[in-house]
């Protein structure tokens, strides 16, 4: 039985429409809980403000951007509007504008619930950690059905009204590059705030960590909903469709060969289904009378792994699908959990490497830091190894299917992995928004048991981020894999219309693949460069202001009542150097593959993406986990171990975490968004690369 893939549009359509009532109704549910401290509304409604001032000038500075880009897809792509379809081109323009809107969206969502739940889980611990994790857990959830709702939901309306793999590549382009500069840009503005709140605060003063008193805090906790909840809807919602459109690129072009529609049916299928078992997993989680919220948020995980697992060997067998896709499919997920679980054992305040290190930080910052990159560096072999083979055994799997589907298999890997990133993403959402709820506690003065639970909650935060990430990574790693095999689609059928021959790999011992290889290899280092930079430099101006606030504003320093520091100012800070800073980065990259192809054709882009991949995905694994590690071994000597708070050791760890700051929330998440971005520009100008490149 095999059902036409107009079926499993249509019931991708339902499912997408499902999770946003759940995502309503979680969104309701949250805001019904009590809250009445009014200390916590007002710091909460400036958090509220920052955020969505920062939030409309960055999609101001992204909207000229988009126009800018929309013009020049309507006039060269595919082809030169003069040349081919008028109509082809202006479908193209419209699809990287919806790609783009609904990124945006994805964001604004995201800040939306955060920005209520952060007040909502404070105030719940005071009735103890379990009512609180439910209100931050609920909370990050919104944006987890809402998020995978809207791009199952583009990606469907766009392949059901267009009938064009070309133009879903170009709703996939928007979704990519407003994500990379959503991304990048967040990231500057909350680690310039948490760098400088922490350096002055902790480092100088010996002050807590949301102290009040410290004109930066509001601008720290306006920073984890930009960067991390903003930032990161954007970037998940791009991995997620990127994944998709590589799949079904290929997809439509093995069923045009075979006859019917089942590889493209089987696509939407999964992903509808991998939307399901998150719909099911976010509904059950709970924190159970043993084991606390780390556990909680991990088997809330393992539930929806499981039920994909078993929904979609189900649907293989009804609809006839081939048990070997569904297998490639199925590795895919075991090895995102399985990279989680690697990420897991680096950064997680139980495990051995955080002990070390802060065992290390006891002899002074610079064994912080060597221990700390050690470690990083080491955690990216299993998740390399991991994702390495999990291509190899897809690819392996499926290559006797036939020609075309080897390509296919590892496709269908990423989107296994991330077929419950409904789950991942309202894990990751689960903690900013704890955060947010730690630093609400302290000013609101709810007391030191609060604060205990806020900090559990936050420490498992920190640890299902390091997991998350870690999943995330590890799918665009796949994802890009058969992104480039969609490149050689795209390239093959170009050369097929300029009656050129077409190509099945890249030969590094070819001059040119290898001259796009060095290339390639080199831009992810000078990317995350560029963004840590901007942070430095906006962070230095941070400094200066918090110096000078405390040198000027009588009795600041002191907390004598009715004293309140200028924390607009920070935030204005904040919001002006990341504007800055946030286009230059992704410019850099884009122009970069330009250049490549236009010098040395398809073939030196086969190179530069080969080269960007593995370097993209070492340098974002071993930052991700490193500034993981660097935060949870803070937490870790805060809570009492190696001196506690104060401590020598403390000090240490502070600059560490400091380090780790731009690492794990700035240049590390942002790489994969870099990667999916070159990917799919390549696949785009793959027809104009062909035709004029000074070396063929």
């Amino acid at each position: 039985m095999i059902a036409d893939v107009l079926f499993f549009q249509v019931a991708s359509i339902i499912v997408s429409v499902l999770a946003f009532g759940a995502a309503l109704w979680l969104y309701y549910w949250v805001k019904s809980q009590p809250s009445s401290n009014a200390r916590i509304k007002e710091v909460g409604d400036l958090i509220k403000k920052g955020a969505n001032t920062f939030l409309a000038k960055e999609y101001k500075t992204l909207l000229s951007f988009c126009g800018v880009a929309a013009l020049l897809i309507l006039i060269f792509l595919p082809k030169f509007i003069w040349q081919g379809d008028v109509l082809e081109n202006v479908t193209m323009a419209i699809a990287y504008l919806a790609g783009s809107a609904f990124s945006a969206v994805a964001g604004k969502v995201g800040i939306s619930i955060a920005t209520i739940a952060n007040i909502k889980t404070a105030e719940a611990a005071t009735k103890g950690i379990k009512k609180s994790f439910m209100a931050g857990f609920r909370g990050g959830a919104v944006m987890g059905m809402a998020v995978v709702g809207s791009s199952l939901l583009g990606v469907s309306l766009v392949l059901l009204i267009t009938g064009n793999t070309t133009a879903l590549l170009g709703f996939s382009f928007g979704a990519s590059s407003l994500a990379l500069f959503a991304k990048a840009g967040g990231g500057i503005f909350t680690k310039t705030a948490d760098i400088s709140a922490d350096l002055v605060g902790k480092v100088e003063l010996g002050i807590p960590e949301d102290d009040p008193r410290n004109p930066a805090v509001i601008a720290d906790n306006v920073g984890d909903n930009v960067g991390d909840v903003a930032g990161m809807g954007a970037d998940l919602f791009d991995s997620n469709v990127a994944s998709m459109a590589a799949a079904l690129v290929m997809a439509v072009s093995l069923d045009k060969l075979g006859g019917g529609s089942v590889n493209a049916s089987m696509v939407f299928c999964y992903a509808a289904i991998g939307l399901l078992a998150s719909i099911i997993g976010v509904a059950t989680a709970r924190m159970g009378k043993k084991g606390g919220p780390t556990r909680a948020l991990n088997m809330s995980t393992y539930v929806t792994t499981g039920i994909y697992a078993v929904l979609t060997a189900g649907a293989t067998w009804l609809f006839g699908f081939e048990w070997r896709i569904w297998a490639a499919s199925a590795i895919g997920l075991a090895v995102g959990v399985i990279i989680g679980i690697a990420s897991d054992y680096f950064t997680d305040d139980t495990k051995k490497p955080v002990h070390m290190v802060a065992e290390a930080a006891k002899s002074g910052p610079a064994f912080t830091i060597l221990s700390g990159i050690s470690y990083g560096l080491i955690s990216a072999l299993p998740a390399m190894i991991g994702i390495a083979v999990s291509a190899l055994v897809s690819f392996k799997l499926c290559e006797p299917l036939g020609p075309g589907y080897a390509m296919f298999g590892i496709a269908m890997a990423a989107v296994g992995m991330l077929s419950i990133v409904g789950m991942i993403i309202s894990n990751d959402a689960y903690g900013p928004i704890v955060d947010n709820a730690r630093g609400l506690a302290e000013m609101g003065n709810l007391g030191d048991e609060v604060l205990d639970i806020t900090d559990q909650l936050d420490s498992a935060g920190n640890t299902v981020k390091a997991v998350t990430k870690g999943f995330a990574i590890g799918a665009a790693g796949l994802t890009v894999i058969a992104l480039l095999g969609a490149f050689i689609s795209e390239v093959n059928d170009a050369a097929a219309e300029l009656g050129q021959s077409g190509i099945t790999g890249f030969d590094i011992m070819n001059p040119t693949v290898f001259f796009g290889l060095m290339v390639g290899a080199a831009i992810p280092a000078v990317f995350s460069a560029m963004l840590m930079l901007g942070v430095d430099r906006n962070a230095q101006r941070m400094v200066a202001e918090i110096h000078r606030q405390f040198k000027e504003i009588i009795g600041l320093k002191e907390g004598k009542e009715g004293v309140v520091p200028e924390y607009d100012k920070c935030i204005e800070i904040a919001t002006a150097g990341a504007i800055k800073e946030l286009v230059p980065a992704g410019l850099m990259a884009i122009i970069a593959t330009l250049l490549v192809g236009f010098i040395g054709g398809v073939q030196a882009i086969g190179g530069f993406l080969t080269g960007n991949i593995v370097s993209g995905l070492l340098f974002a694994l071993f930052m991700s986990n490193a500034g993981g590690l660097w935060d949870n071994t803070k937490k870790y000597i805060e809570s009492g171990h190696n001196g506690g708070k104060g401590s020598e050791a403390h000090k240490s760890a502070v600059v560490g975490d400091t380090v780790g700051d731009p690492f794990k929330d700035t240049a590390g998440p942002s790489i994969n968004t870099q990667i999916t971005v070159v990917s799919l520009v390549s696949s785009l100008m793959s027809t104009l690369f062909l035709a004029f490149s000074l070396f063929k």
